[in-house]
């Protein structure tokens, strides 16, 4: 079988490999598409602590089953599934509170197993040991399965943050985070939702997609104030900084109106996570800053309820679909911003 794996930063080679077999307590699946995103960009650049390579990527998966360890109960050939990225142990003191998301044993695919960058991959006992397989509505197909992942993690952002009937919510950062936002957001009953990014080219192609309330190019004008004018100087109610920069989470504590929340969702470069907090603004304000990550085996399975039901639809941010072969040239695009999202269909030639 064909796979793509990460050696090196820069290094990433399309190769053959045997097929996996799955062992008793695992489930080897067909990989129908596995979508790229943003970390798959800086594994390219920088690599990854947890990564030791050769290692296959790709980490937003869907596939079909074709063999079922002779352990494993509940799951047949042809079943349609999407997969959990993170996967937490579900043992520790975090978990058994029911905080998942930072379990400090969590464990992802294509960093600590092999992901989904090929024709066929394992399922490994520990995705199944918290539940973490989960079956495709028959109305959804496999590309808008694995949107599930990120939409999974938006979906633990805005709950933890909480997205109020009639709030104001600005969303920064126009990638396809930033659009599932807004989508989410809309789907939350929010009353306005602001789109803003620096790259005025992805902000119309997200724009034209999501429809936000007003689309905010931070390039030309001044966000704080765009803001300020639009909600006659109040503020918003809830920020969202899906971009992987300081001034983001910076301009959103001046941009917040009081009791306001503020998600850092987007995290910083780690040689340079320090930013400058008007601690007043917090203080007087009475804000809230909440932190993001990742997402739960149980918010993915209601981030495929809300494709299936088309509370948060997906399909059309799929802008670019590309060959197992082409996996190098959606690292491309993905860098480019030339793309809402890109996936990976080994099954094309």
């Amino acid at each position: 079988m064909k796979v793509a794996r990460f050696y090196a930063p820069g290094d990433i080679r399309i190769e053959e490999a045997p097929e996996p077999v799955p062992g008793p307590e695992e489930i080897k699946i067909r990989v129908h598409n596995t979508s790229t995103c943003g970390t798959d960009l800086k594994i390219f650049r920088h690599g990854h602590h947890h990564i030791d390579p050769p290692r296959v990527i790709g980490h937003e998966i869907a596939g079909e089953i074709v063999e079922v360890g002779a352990e494993v109960s509940g799951w047949a050939p042809g079943d349609r599934v999407q997969v959990i990225a993170a996967i937490p142990c579900g043992e520790c003191a975090e978990c058994l509170r029911g905080y998942q998301t930072i379990c400090p044993n969590q464990l992802s695919m294509g960093y600590h197993f092999d992901g989904g960058f090929a024709e066929y991959m394992i399922v490994p006992r520990n995705v199944l040991k918290v539940d973490g397989l989960n079956r495709i509505p028959d109305n959804v197909g496999y590309a808008e399965a694995s949107v599930a992942e990120p939409l999974a993690c938006v979906l633990n952002g805005q709950n933890f943050a909480g997205v109020e009937e009639g709030d104001v919510v600005v969303v920064v950062g126009a990638g396809p985070i930033g659009c599932l936002h807004v989508r989410l957001a809309r789907a939350k009953g929010a009353g306005a939702v602001y789109l803003v990014d620096l790259n005025r080219g992805r902000l119309d192609m997200a724009a034209d997609l999501v429809k936000p309330d007003a689309a905010i190019c931070a390039s030309e004008v001044d966000s704080v104030e765009q803001v300020l004018a639009l909600t006659e100087g109040r503020g918003a109610d809830l920020i969202i900084t899906a971009a992987a920069a300081g001034k983001t989470q910076e301009d959103a504590l001046r941009m917040a109106a009081r009791r306001g929340r503020i998600s850092f969702f987007g995290g910083l470069p780690k040689d340079n996570p320090i930013i400058a907090c008007d601690s007043n603004l917090v203080h007087y304000r009475e804000l809230t800053i909440y932190g993001a990550n990742g997402s739960s085996p149980a918010h993915n399975k209601q981030a495929l309820e809300l494709i299936a039901t088309g509370a948060v639809p997906v399909s059309d941010l799929i802008t670019h679909r590309l060959p197992l072969d082409g996996v190098l040239e959606a690292i491309d695009i993905v860098s480019s911003g030339d793309a809402i999202k890109v996936t990976i269909e080994p099954g094309l030639s």
